[in-house]
């Protein structure tokens, strides 16, 4: 899978404010153990983050979760810039719905690997719909302050994908072993 940000296919990628502290990092600055029932917290976030706020597409979730300290790949910050890349995806594959395959956190990081499964019936980044039903797959670190989303790094199989919709031709194509010249 090649890094990838949420700018193409669930692609976003942020980073922390500079200067922003919290209990949590500086709990984690004197090797102070978070409790257990924070990291479970921060799990069932990321958890609603793609069922509620992704799957049923409530915006309310978006800007529940999502905090104001998030920033994507172009610079868009907050819940706004995380809803601009499902709008695009919403508009190309209607029929997105994601499935959670794991989901583990430690303290304030939650790392989740998923797959989703859409129709590509609206254009997406210059690709005219191909009505290609596509799944792919990707995983994700979050970094999370205060029960908000505030960074996150992401993989995701783009090759797949843009195989799926047919921009790139299949692997067995690409790869397949060459004949000699005589």
């Amino acid at each position: 899978m090649a890094r990838q940000t949420w700018q193409i296919a669930l692609i976003f990628a942020g980073t922390l404010g500079a200067g922003c502290r919290s209990e949590l990092a500086t709990k984690q600055e004197r090797n102070v153990p978070l409790s257990n029932s924070t990291t479970s917290t921060n799990r069932e976030t990321v958890r609603r983050l793609f069922e509620e706020g992704m799957n049923r597409d409530q915006v309310a979730v978006i800007d529940q979760i999502i905090g104001a300290d998030y920033v994507d790949a172009t610079g868009e910050r907050g819940p706004n810039a995380f809803k601009q890349v499902m709008t695009r995806l919403r508009t190309a594959f209607p029929d997105l719905s994601y499935t959670v395959d794991d989901i583990l956190g430690e303290g304030d990081k939650v790392a989740v690997r998923w797959h989703w499964t859409g129709t590509h019936r609206g254009p997406f980044r210059g690709v005219a719909p191909t009505e290609r039903s596509v799944t792919n797959s990707g995983a994700a670190i979050f970094h999370l302050r205060n029960g908000q989303v505030v960074a996150s790094a992401l993989e995701t199989d783009r090759l797949g994908f843009l195989q799926s919709i047919g921009v790139v031709p299949a692997s067995e194509l690409l790869f397949k072993p060459s004949t000699p010249v005589k």
